[in-house]
């Protein structure tokens, strides 16, 4: 742990040998959090790992809309200007964007908006339980793609060697 002179004042108020009042508030008790751990150094990969695996599968229920790879979907391929296959062109488009971690803040949430009109418009209606409605999917992705508007796309995107390259000007 490295050492946090904010801390360790923190931990010498609070702590008194003797019993007696630490001299602290109640708001001053409640710290936030410690310093930092060892596995924070692994946020922007863990977060990369997380967007990749995310926009692989995502991809594929593009794939299965417009070309019918791995599988034709249940009630057949959509037409292409229906809103099953406008939200199919996002799902493969906006998957491989978000895959290489390009222009992602804004592509996340435009699929995050995507994902959370498909549960509201196609899953919902058949059940208020997503496990019976088959919408829990739907709801993940919303999910994740609102945490990649939040937090950038992580480690080895587009994103972030253009954010780079902009700073070695």
């Amino acid at each position: 742990m490295a050492f946090d002179p904010a801390w360790s004042a923190w931990r010498a108020r609070a702590t008194d040998p003797a019993g007696q009042s630490s001299g602290l508030t109640s708001q001053e008790m409640i710290r936030p959090m410690p310093p930092t751990t060892t596995l924070d150094r692994y946020t922007p990969y863990a977060l990369a790992a997380l967007r990749i695996v995310a926009a692989l599968i995502f991809m594929e229920h593009g794939t299965q809309k417009l070309f019918g790879f791995p599988a034709p979907p249940a009630n057949g391929q959509p037409p292409i200007l229906s809103l099953l296959g406008i939200g199919a062109i996002m799902e493969l488009v906006g998957g491989l964007l978000i895959l290489v971690g390009a222009f992602t803040r804004p592509v996340a949430f435009l699929l995050a908006g995507e994902m959370a009109v498909a549960y509201w418009m196609f899953h919902a209606p058949r059940s208020f339980y997503p496990v019976l409605n088959g919408g829990d999917a739907a709801i993940l992705y919303c999910f994740v793609f609102l945490l990649l508007v939040f937090t950038g796309p992580g480690a080895w995107s587009v994103d972030g060697s253009r954010n780079r390259a902009d700073r070695s000007f």
